[in-house]
């Protein structure tokens, strides 16, 4: 797959932040009906206070390099968020970026603390969002397949949430979730938009989703933060949880992802846990 130049993506991200604007929302006049949906560039260019020009070079993807201040001023007058911001710098530095190696072993410590947490799912994914490892109650609430069985290559997390059979049991808000999910990949993705893996993964699931090709163009970003989780299994009815997301120190790639489920929860995964395992 052709690489996508880093320039190109910062261009991309700039222009679907702008059209998502309107001139009411940063306090210009709009002077009646528009073309074009967002904020005019020279709009973005005045409010930022940088030239027209330049504006438009950054955003047409030339080979020019903002510095900081530019960059903190188009934050601004693009109204980011927190992690848009943080994406934004994410990109412009991306391509000083090194690519990783490939994965370091998960430690038997690591491993351990997964499997210990028996009733309450957690797994761990890498750098491609591949599965890795998981225990049952991550088995049972997000359908995996059976960690024992030594499936390989690992479920994909993004296929497996959009593409795969888990999609079809997911209750009646699946589609919000699933925006936050690919928002949540992409904030992952700015730090190697050069990966060649990467971005074939991303062009098959253009291909094969609906709802990513709709989606990733917008450029909306997220970062996994700790949250609570409300959810409705049709087997065992409400589940609660609170979400918890750790990185691994020696091996940022690795993301650690708890769900603390609570007293009530917990105890139906272990009596359906315990069901599966004495059959």
């Amino acid at each position: 797959m052709k690489k996508i130049p880093v320039q190109q993506s910062l261009g991309e991200f700039l222009r679907a932040t702008r059209e998502r604007l309107t001139p009411e929302q940063v306090g210009l006049p709009s002077y009646g009906r528009r073309r074009t949906p967002g904020l005019r560039r020279e709009e973005v260019a005045h409010l930022a206070n940088v030239g027209v020009s330049w504006y438009t070079s950054i955003e047409q993807g030339k080979d020019v390099h903002p510095s900081h201040q530019v960059l903190e001023s188009l934050a601004t007058a693009l109204r980011l968020s927190d992690d848009e911001r943080r994406y934004l710098f994410l990109l412009s530095k991306s391509d000083e970026m090194e690519e990783s190696e490939i994965y370091k072993a998960i430690s038997k410590g690591l491993e351990r603390t997964v499997f210990a947490l028996e009733s309450h799912p957690a797994y761990i994914i890498g750098k491609y969002w591949d599965v890795l490892l998981w225990n049952r109650a991550a088995e049972f609430v997000f359908r995996f397949p059976p960690y024992s069985a030594g499936i390989n290559p690992k479920p994909n997390l993004v296929h497996h949430f959009l593409i795969g059979p888990f999609r079809k049991e997911m209750d009646s808000d699946w589609e919000e979730r699933a925006k936050i999910m690919i928002a949540r990949f992409r904030a992952d993705c700015a730090r190697y938009p050069q990966d060649a893996r990467l971005n074939k993964m991303i062009e098959k699931f253009m291909q094969e989703s609906e709802l990513f090709s709709s989606w990733w163009p917008r450029y909306e970003v997220k970062t996994v933060t700790d949250c609570h989780k409300l959810c409705n299994d049709p087997r065992i009815g409400e589940l609660e949880f609170d979400h918890v997301n750790l990185q691994v120190s020696d091996c940022p790639d690795l993301k650690l992802m708890i769900y603390t489920a609570s007293p009530s929860t917990a105890e139906k995964l272990k009596q359906k846990i315990y069901s599966y395992t004495t059959k």
